[in-house]
């Protein structure tokens, strides 16, 4: 081949590499910026499933400790009131001691709780209903209840002893004709009162 053509072939192979090489550099920019933008991309998608992944795992978490202590609240609660519980039923049984004997203090008591009831009622004729034992302990005292409940009420009082009935302590009592009925046995007083009491049994067992 002659100088000459030996020049264009090399001038076209020349033209023809800083072409290839023009081309080389762009697709290998592009190919560089791609991958760049894919790691971004990557990246972005990483910590989104990651934050993702934490707030899930947060979100558990509080669930988890707010359940823990709504546990903890009721089983102290259940706990408590297991408490309160059993100081009540002390309560029940040491009345039932005192009012199955003959203390002065029941008999004391018995006479104000009759009082108490007949006064409810509104006086006048009424019947008084006692367990058997408490009979004998409150019946040289019937006048004297009925002369109180009259000098308060202004109403003519009688008292009179009915069946017995079963209970710990304490009585029914109700008018003659049936209209008017005041449960004021141990029991029934203690389920009355037992709403106010157990806040204050609350304070002294649990401050």
């Amino acid at each position: 081949m002659s100088s000459g053509a030996d020049k264009i072939v090399s001038s076209i192979l020349s033209d023809a590499q800083s072409k290839a090489d023009v081309f080389i550099q762009d697709a290998q920019k592009e190919s560089d910026l791609i991958l760049e933008e894919g790691q971004k991309k990557a990246q972005a998608e990483k910590e989104k499933i990651l934050d993702e992944a934490n707030k899930q795992s947060n979100m558990k978490y509080q669930q988890l400790i707010s359940e823990a202590k709504m546990n903890a609240r009721r089983a102290e609660l259940e706990a408590r009131e297991e408490v309160i519980e059993d100081a009540f039923k002390k309560a029940e049984e040491d009345l039932t001691k005192i009012a199955s004997s003959s203390s002065d203090e029941y008999k004391k008591s018995l006479v104000e709780i009759v009082k108490e009831a007949t006064l409810e009622v509104g006086g006048g004729e009424v019947i008084v209903h006692l367990k058997d034992d408490d009979v004998e302990k409150i019946k040289d005292s019937i006048d004297t209840i009925a002369k109180d409940v009259e000098a308060q009420t202004g109403i003519k009082t009688t008292l009179e002893i009915g069946e017995n009935i079963n209970t710990i302590g304490g009585a029914v009592v109700k008018t003659k004709n049936g209209e008017i009925e005041v449960n004021n046995t141990i029991e029934s007083r203690m389920s009355r009162f037992k709403k106010s009491l157990r806040s204050e049994v609350a304070k002294v067992l649990f401050n």
